[in-house]
């Protein structure tokens, strides 16, 4: 698939570097991409506005802010109607804990990927909040029990 924004090595080494740390002043990003600072600003101002780069944050450690349980939920939905999805697609939007949603092939409708405080916390929102929505027929929760990878880097190569 092309590219909506055509990107070339010294974009591709600014936003590589980005994506590892975004405070990364204007001077190491130049250095970074092999040119001087002014067309370096220009090029992340380029990518900025045409939302090649959506947003800067910061990353948390999950533990440390005292969500360190995290599980995959499947969902099968109780049928596929315009309302049926649009109520789970605003609730899925509405609660921070679900920190991402995805409709998905095969057996089941969608993943969701939550954080809770602890499994009790985690059941507390499946019971309580998800399934009292009343349009999920059915769903299985895969706990993590020790993430080996995780990036929100996008690979550019």
């Amino acid at each position: 698939m092309k590219s909506d924004f055509p990107l070339d090595d010294a974009d591709r080494r600014i936003l590589t570097a980005l994506q590892r740390d975004s405070t990364l002043s204007v001077q190491a990003l130049a250095d970074i991409a092999q040119m001087s600072p002014s067309p370096c600003w220009r090029r992340v101002k380029a990518m900025r506005d045409a939302k090649v780069i959506r947003a800067e944050v910061a990353l948390l450690d999950r533990r440390k802010v005292g969500m360190p349980t995290l599980a995959y939920i499947h969902l099968s939905l109780v049928d596929h109607s315009e309302a049926t999805i649009r109520k789970l697609d605003d609730f899925t939007q509405r609660h921070d804990r679900i920190v991402e949603c995805a409709t998905i092939t095969g057996a089941d409708d969608y993943m969701i990927k939550v954080m809770a405080r602890d499994p009790e916390d985690l059941e507390r929102f499946l019971m309580h909040d998800l399934l009292a929505l009343g349009v999920v027929r059915s769903s299985t929760t895969h706990f993590v029990l020790r993430q080996t990878k995780y990036t929100t880097a996008v690979p550019l190569d």
